[in-house]
């Protein structure tokens, strides 16, 4: 199935850190990664007293259900020194999101796919479009309409 992975990181080396958690990411049995988007400059979003964010977004194949792969990306950000304290939204060594999980949606606790705020975000939605101009939001619609729909406003 081909899944899509939002990528951040606002604290420490974030270049370094985000390549560490895609090589990690690629180890990771059932987990082909096949592309990453070009990383960008963001601001903050929900906590603005916090450095800028360095966002991406990755392509893979895998073999992992939903709920499986979110336990992997959860597995990677504490091998990277990820911790859950502090408030929501603010700054973190490394943030690895389900974005898009082919044309399934889900809905159970601690897992929502698409991403829940995915449509208000360009910081996701730009990357996911570099990666696939005509892909899917499993009902949003396409990412490029979506992205021209946030412009607009």
């Amino acid at each position: 199935m081909r899944a899509y992975i939002g990528i951040g990181a606002n604290l420490g080396n974030r270049d370094e850190t985000i390549a560490r958690a895609l090589e990690l990411l690629a180890r990771r049995p059932g987990v082909e990664v096949l592309e990453v988007s070009t990383l960008r400059e963001t601001d903050p979003v929900g906590y603005a007293d916090q450095p800028r964010f360095l966002n991406g977004a990755a392509a893979v194949e895998t073999e992992l259900d939903p709920r499986t792969l979110l336990h992997e990306l959860l597995a990677v950000e504490r091998e990277l020194g990820r911790t859950r304290a502090g408030p929501r939204f603010g700054p973190r060594t490394i943030d690895l999101d389900l974005l898009v999980y082919g044309d399934r949606e889900v809905s159970e606790p601690g897992l929502t796919v698409p991403h829940p705020r995915l449509a208000e975000r360009a910081f996701a939605l730009e990357p996911l479009a570099e990666l696939d101009p005509d892909l899917e939001i499993p009902g949003r619609g396409r990412v490029e309409n979506l992205l021209r729909g946030l412009q607009s406003s």
